[in-house]
């Protein structure tokens, strides 16, 4: 959402430490996770729920983390359809395995304007590429910012 160039070993452990700040901060943090917008496509209320933990798969987490996980993935989508009136999400926990990527979810919003590049899961890259290339302006970030804050308040009073 905005120019800055962030090198790190793993983005989400930078995040979580707090080495790096997200756009618009913490939206929601639990014992094990932690969510926040993507910090590289614009688009209001994508948000990436990351485990804590350096995990890089799903069943490397603990009973206790996947219950977390699994209340905590829910309490937000019922936080974006409440509070900004987002009908369809994608989830997607789509990194390789064999990678060094940091175990998260990306819950992307469906909004009319992406119609223009499908429904289907190929339509997804071209949607975040144009939110980041056409819709990365001053007025769309303040939206965007907007709409972190408002998820915060909403998840802050309701868990």
């Amino acid at each position: 959402m905005n120019d800055r160039k962030i090198t790190v070993h793993c983005l989400s452990c930078a995040i979580v430490e707090g080495t790096v700040q997200p756009n618009g901060g913490t939206i929601y943090e639990t014992k094990f996770f932690h969510a926040h917008q993507d910090v590289a496509y614009p688009a209001r209320g994508l948000v990436i729920l990351a485990s804590k933990r350096h995990v890089k798969c799903l069943d490397e987490l603990t009973e206790e983390e996947l219950n977390d996980y699994i209340h905590t993935l829910h309490l937000i989508r019922k936080a974006q359809r409440k509070v900004l009136g987002i009908e369809q999400v994608y989830y997607f926990y789509f990194y390789n395995e064999d990678t060094t990527h940091h175990f998260h979810t990306w819950m992307v919003p469906r909004y009319d304007w992406m119609d223009q590049f499908g429904r289907s899961i190929e339509s997804v890259r071209p949607v975040l590429l144009h939110a980041r290339q056409k819709r990365n302006d001053q007025d769309e970030i303040k939206k965007i910012i907007e709409a972190i804050h408002a998820l915060k308040n909403y998840l802050s009073t309701s868990n």
